[in-house]
């Protein structure tokens, strides 16, 4: 008997028929398991998107290094010296630890002048933004999307340029919906800054709306017009492909530690934050959430099964004496288990998928919803399985099928011809 027999495709859809709402029940269980694995993966994959679009691009093999009050006296040095990074050492590092890909020295801040709040001047209008001095190789550790113009290079580094990036909201305060604002100028704490570039962040968290109202300099231009000598304000820097950048990190502490006669055992004295640490817990929270989504879904999906076996033992007792006058017309032991099991997976398969294609056309719908109306949502975006995952929850379904028909076969091929035939159910 071939699987793709018509006739016994003819018997399984008589015997469904027979008791529809058993049948449906039964299914309802395979399909709400199905359902519900498929719409707690799709919102786990949707709170990770969330936050991993709320670092944007950020290098991951990366960190923040910045100077703090030391807590420990050290060659003839109080306890609670303040110090600097400088100039000095941006080359040192550089040329003496080989493990950085990139090193981008900074100043960050709203650098207002002594007049009023507002920072930014342009003809009768005045804004108030953050004022970035950065070098091309901070736009390497957390890019942005540029929409116009160019950023920073390494010639306006070395010439001190007064030239500027702006983000997108800077543009709308300061400039024309139509305006073009390259080429323009803009009066930055009583100077002038010519615009070379308009960008947007690739964030989509709060972080973004702070992002787009920057405005990025040269480092050299905001250390030469704000006085700062060759003082640091702080350090991005990656490490080089296969050394984790925790490794990094506290080489150059060590380093900069000594270098700025600091106690080797202070570990205050030089703040940093490690990007590269929070992404690792990021992964493994969500790695455990997943996890937890397949073994909940999993359970919710067997306890379904363990119905549909069920039901399948009550209709192979219901059918005992149409099995015993199939053995005895020569029906093998092997054409019996498998009408069984075919049953079974046809049962379990189409109520699983029916509840996989719901569930991913439920996932799209909110998907599109969010898109359409949600805007750029901090905690939920783009909800969605992908096709590995479906294709896993198709197989365990069909083997979740055939462990369902078994015990049931089994126990259909004991039937005894005579006895089935003078079984009176």
């Amino acid at each position: 008997m071939s699987i793709i027999d018509f006739d016994r495709w003819q018997e399984i859809y008589q015997a469904l028929k027979q008791n529809k709402l058993r049948t449906f029940f039964t299914a309802f269980g395979v399909f709400w398991g199905i359902f519900m694995l498929v719409i707690m993966l799709g919102s786990g994959r949707g709170l990770e998107n969330a936050t991993q679009q709320g670092m944007g691009d950020m290098a991951t093999n990366s960190f923040f290094m910045w100077t703090n009050r030391t807590t420990m006296p050290y060659k003839g040095f109080p306890r609670g010296r303040f110090f600097r990074f400088n100039n000095e050492d941006t080359r040192a590092m550089r040329e003496n630890i080989k493990e950085i890909e990139y090193i981008a020295p900074r100043w960050s801040g709203m650098f207002r002048n002594s007049e009023g709040d507002n920072n930014v001047i342009r003809g009768e209008r005045t804004g108030s933004f953050r004022l970035n001095g950065d070098y091309p190789e901070y736009f390497k550790i957390d890019p942005v999307n540029i929409h116009a113009g160019r950023f920073i290079n390494e010639l306006d580094i070395q010439e001190t340029r007064k030239i500027a990036v702006i983000g997108t909201r800077v543009k709308e305060e300061m400039f024309e919906a139509d305006e073009d604002p390259i080429g323009e100028y803009l009066e930055i704490s009583g100077a002038y800054y010519k615009v070379i570039g308009v960008f947007s962040s690739k964030r989509t968290d709060q972080r973004a709306q702070d992002d787009n109202q920057t405005i990025f300099i040269p480092f050299t231009t905001l250390q030469r017009s704000f006085n700062l000598g060759d003082r640091v304000g702080f350090y991005s820097i990656t490490s080089k492909d296969g050394i984790p950048a925790s490794e990094l990190e506290e080489k150059v502490k060590a380093y900069m530690r000594e270098r700025h006669s600091i106690h080797p055992e202070d570990m205050r004295a030089i703040g940093s934050f490690n990007i590269e640490a929070e992404f690792n817990k990021m992964r493994d929270l969500f790695t455990g959430i997943s996890g937890l989504i397949w073994i909940v879904g999993i359970g919710t999906l067997l306890a379904g099964v363990i119905g549909v076996s069920n039901i399948m033992l009550i209709v192979v007792k219901e059918r005992t004496k149409e099995i015993g006058i199939k053995r005895a017309v020569g029906a093998t032991p092997a054409n019996i288990i498998t009408q069984i099991i075919v049953e079974s997976v046809f049962l379990t398969t189409l109520a699983g998928y029916l509840g996989l294609v719901i569930g991913v056309g439920i996932l799209e719908g909110i998907n599109y919803m969010l898109n359409q109306f949600g805007g750029n949502n901090e905690m939920f975006t783009n909800p969605s399985i992908d096709f590995n995952k479906a294709i896993t929850a198709l197989a365990i379904l069909v083997i979740a099928g055939i462990f369902a028909g078994m015990i049931p076969a089994g126990r259909a091929v004991k039937i005894k011809p005579l006895e089935a035939l003078h079984d009176e159910n």
